[in-house]
C-alpha cells in the first residue's frame, strides 16, 4: 500500500460540471465545468469583477457553492470543504492571505513554519529534542524558498529585508514560498499578472509551471492565460441582452463594485465551455467575497 501511494501523483485532480456560487444580489460565478488533471497548470481568466477570485476560493473550500459539483483530489466539494482546505494552500489572495508590509521575509518564513509545526505536525514531531525540530523547519523553508526561485542572498537586507521593499514579483515569490511551507496538493494564487512588466509576467508563470510541473496543482486569475495553460475564461455579462448571437461582454471595473452583471464560462484548451448565463452579478460576487472579510 505504501508503494502505492508514492506511485500517485501528488498534485489534486479538479473536476467542476455546472458549479456555481450565489450571494443574496445574484450569482458570483456559475455552469463551471472542466477538469484538471494533478500537476495541471489552471489560469482563471477574465476582467476585474467576473468572479474569477470567488471561483478559486471555491475551489479551495473556502467559499460554499449553491449549485453543481466539484471535486479536488477526490474531496466532493461543498461537503468536504475541510478536508480540501488541508490539502490546498492560498498564495497572493487579496484580503484573504496579504503578506504584512512591517514583518520581514525572515519573520513571515518563520511564522509559516511554526504554524505548519503547530497545526500539521505528528507527534512524533513534538517528541524531536528542539534543535532538530529547529533543523527540520530550516529544510523545509530552504524547500520551499527554493521552489519559489526567491534569492534571499538578492534581497536588499537579505531575510531581514521588510515586505515592504520588496518587488512585485519578489513579493509574489515569497507568498508562493510560504503556501509551499505546507508541502500543498493545491496551491491557489490572486492577481497573478497584475502591476508586472512583461518580463516579470513571464517569470511569474515561469514559477508557476515549475511548482506544476513538480507536481502540485496550480490555480491562478490573470487578466490574460498564458500558453500552454488550462485556460477558464470568465466574462461580464452585462451585454447578453444587446446581443444574443454571442457571448462577448465588456469588461467589469473590479471585483468590488456595483452596477454591473456578469457571468460565467469556462473554456479550456480541452474545449470545455460553460453555458453563457445572463443572471450572474458583480453583487453576488462582491457579496460572497465580503463573507471571507475581503471586502
Amino acid at each position: 500500500m505504501g508503494a502505492e501511494a508514492e506511485e500517485r501523483p501528488h498534485g489534486a485532480a479538479v473536476i467542476t460540471d455546472g458549479f456555481g456560487l450565489k450571494g443574496p444580489r445574484g450569482w458570483a460565478f456559475r455552469e463551471v465545468s472542466f477538469r484538471a488533471e494533478p500537476g495541471t497548470l489552471v489560469a482563471i481568466e477574465g476582467p476585474s469583477g467576473s468572479g474569477r477570485t470567488c471561483l478559486l476560493l471555491a475551489l479551495t473550500g473556502r467559499m460554499k457553492t449553491k449549485e453543481g459539483t466539484a471535486e479536488v483530489g477526490g474531496l466532493p466539494l461543498p461537503k468536504r470543504m475541510a478536508a480540501v482546505r488541508r490539502i490546498s494552500a492560498l498564495g497572493h489572495v487579496p484580503g484573504v492571505s496579504e503578506l504584512d508590509p512591517a514583518f520581514t521575509v525572515a519573520e513571515h518564513l518563520g511564522e509559516r513554519a511554526l504554524l505548519q509545526r503547530r497545526f500539521d505536525g505528528s507527534v512524533r514531531t513534538f517528541l524531536r529534542r528542539p534543535s532538530e525540530r529547529r533543523a527540520a523547519a530550516r529544510a523545509r523553508i530552504d524547500e520551499a524558498v527554493a521552489a519559489a526561485g526567491l534569492d534571499l542572498a538578492a534581497l536588499p537586507k537579505g531575510e531581514r529585508t521588510s515586505v515592504r521593499d520588496l518587488e512585485r514579483l519578489e513579493a509574489l515569490r515569497l507568498s508562493v514560498a510560504l503556501a509551499l511551507v505546507g508541502r500543498p496538493r493545491l496551491l491557489a494564487v490572486d492577481d497573478t499578472d497584475l502591476k508586472l512588466s512583461d518580463t516579470d509576467r513571464a517569470e511569474a508563470w515561469a514559477l508557476l509551471r515549475s511548482v506544476a510541473d513538480s507536481g502540485t496543482t496550480v490555480l491562478a486569475v490573470c487578466s490574460e492565460a498564458p500558453e500552454g495553460a488550462l485556460r477558464i475564461t470568465t466574462l461580464d455579462a452585462t451585454a447578453a441582452d444587446d446581443d444574443e448571437a454571442t457571448d462577448e461582454v465588456p469588461e467589469a471595473d473590479s471585483d468590488l463594485t456595483e452596477d454591473s452583471a456578469e457571468d460565467t464560462t469556462a473554456d479550456t484548451t480541452a474545449d470545455t465551455t460553460a453555458d453563457a448565463t445572463g443572471d450572474t452579478t458583480e453583487e453576488g460576487a462582491a457579496d460572497a467575497l465580503a463573507e471571507t472579510g475581503r471586502a
